[in-house]
Formats: structure tokens, C-alpha cells, sequence
């Protein structure tokens, strides 16, 4: 007589090869969130909006938080609200869909499966994003997960959150604005030319880097990668050909046209001064 097995299992889902790709608007628009939480808040939540790329990739463009209140054992949303707002961005972007939700913090709590469940019948297979606010470990550590059924037979126990690959990629500018907020003091906010120097100096690291490397494959002391290679090629291949002189040109035409912007603007606050120093004389007289 055969036996009958009772197999505890995961339900099969596309979640072993789902990606997705977040804008740095979200991580500053969650961060200012947090900041301005509730006293008695610990934690802010809200809604991922975005798209589903063609190759599978969640990309996840923008946010809003949702209040909320939660216990140890249950979790309340202001619904209203999360619809009124998802209705308010669509009307400035009706691309923009539902693709998750986020919350502080770091990892997932016990009041994520609840929260999980809710935007589960907003969306399917939804993402969820957490961000490292209070950056414990040093970093801003930002990960991303989905839900998958644990299941025994044809009764589901539970849901386990598995982490997914997350990309973030910014520009320059951006990146400058995210290592401040990983600094925990800072003296005050660089400048645009401080900005731009810090931006060059990393940019020199780098460029530093990949000329050691091609130099130690070029003598044999490293295997070649023909896809590190390309990469390098077609950074090459993209960059102009100008002459020295004419990079220098550049260089210095754009900084002159900035300080004459900084210039320009001093002049306009001084006479805004004086023009506000006269009109109180004005009405003294």
C-alpha cells in the first residue's frame, strides 16, 4: 500500500528572477517622510509608484507615505487617504501605477505581513522596500523584498519575505546628496563648486582604477574579462574627441558662466536690500 507525503513547500512564483530598480526622488522623498513623522510614530510607511519594464524589472519612480497606527498584533491604515493620493498622482502621470509599498526601518517587523496582505489586493505579487533611516549599521542599507506562500499540502501556513535584487543608481549630484545623509554630523551643505570637486576627485579614483587594471592585463598579471573590457570600450567610444585646448575651454567657459550666475544673484539680493532698507525709511518719514 503506498504511503501518502504531506510536503511542506514554497508556492512556484516568478519572484526567483524579479528585479527592481529604484529612483533616488524615493529614497529622499522617504527620508523627508521620516523626518517629519508623528512624535509617536516610529515608523513610516507609504506606496511605491512606477511601471513594469519590459524585461521584468520593477521600477519603482515615486511615493507617498500613508498614515497609519499599528500595535504588536494589529496594524491600521488610513485607506482613504492612500486612495484619494494615488488618485491625485495619476493625474499628473497616469503611467504611474501601484508596484508596492515601503516602510523605515531596517529589515521587515511582524506588522509587514499585515500591511503586505493589504497592498497583496492593490496589486499582485507587490514589492516591498525598506529603508535604513536611522542608518544603524553605517550605511543606508536599502533592500527589497516579495512575499512567497509557505504552504503544507493545500493549506497555506504563512508568507516569507525573500529579498530580491535591487539596483540604485544615480547621477553625480544625487550621489553627493546621499553620502550627506549617510553622514551623521556635517558642518554645512557643499557648495556647487565643492559638489563638483568631489564629484572630479572620485572620478580621478576611478579613472585611476581602470587605468591599474588595464595596465595588469595588458602585462599578464590579472585574466582578461572581455565584459569589463567592453564596458570600457564603449565608455571610451562615448566620450567626444576634442583637443586638450578645447576641453580646457569648455571647462573654463562653464565655470566663468557659473560665477557670473553667483554674481549676478548677490547683485539681485543686495538691491532687493536696499530697496527694502528705503521703503521702511519711507514709511518711518
Amino acid at each position: 500500500m503506498a504511503s501518502e507525503h504531506t510536503v511542506l513547500q514554497f508556492s512556484s512564483s516568478s519572484s526567483a528572477s524579479l528585479s527592481a530598480k529604484v529612483h533616488p526622488l524615493v529614497i529622499f522623498n522617504i527620508c523627508d517622510c521620516y523626518v517629519r513623522r508623528p512624535d509617536q510614530a516610529d515608523r513610516v510607511i507609504g506606496t511605491l509608484l512606477g511601471s513594469i519594464l519590459p524585461d521584468g524589472t520593477v521600477d519603482i519612480r515615486n511615493s507617498y507615505a500613508v498614515p497609519h497606527s499599528e500595535s504588536s498584533d494589529q496594524v491600521a491604515l488610513d485607506i482613504d487617504y492612500h486612495h484619494n493620493m494615488l488618485i491625485s498622482h495619476q493625474k499628473v502621470n497616469p503611467k504611474e501605477v501601484i508596484v508596492g509599498w515601503y516602510s523605515t526601518g531596517l529589515g521587515v517587523t511582524g506588522g509587514s505581513a499585515l500591511i503586505h496582505e493589504f497592498y497583496s489586493r492593490e496589486v499582485s505579487n507587490p514589492v516591498h522596500l525598506t529603508v535604513d533611516t536611522g542608518f544603524s549599521t553605517g550605511e543606508g542599507t536599502i533592500k527589497a523584498y516579495v512575499s512567497v506562500n509557505l504552504s503544507l499540502g493545500d493549506r497555506q501556513l504563512a508568507a516569507q519575505f525573500q529579498e530580491i535584487p535591487l539596483d540604485l543608481r544615480m547621477v553625480e549630484a544625487e550621489r553627493v546628496g546621499f553620502d550627506i545623509l549617510k553622514t551623521t554630523m556635517v558642518d554645512k551643505l557643499p557648495t556647487d563648486l565643492e559638489g563638483m570637486e568631489a564629484s572630479m576627485e572620485r572620478l580621478l579614483a576611478l579613472v585611476d582604477e581602470v587605468y591599474k587594471y588595464v595596465d595588469n592585463v595588458v602585462e599578464g598579471r590579472v585574466a582578461p574579462d572581455n565584459n569589463i573590457g567592453r564596458f570600457i570600450s564603449d565608455t571610451v567610444a562615448s566620450l567626444p574627441k576634442l583637443p586638450p585646448t578645447a576641453f580646457d575651454k569648455l571647462v573654463n567657459d562653464s565655470l566663468q558662466d557659473h560665477l557670473l550666475m553667483l554674481y549676478l544673484s548677490s547683485i539681485t539680493r543686495t538691491q532687493l536690500s536696499l530697496a527694502e532698507k528705503l521703503n521702511t525709511a519711507a514709511q518711518v518719514l
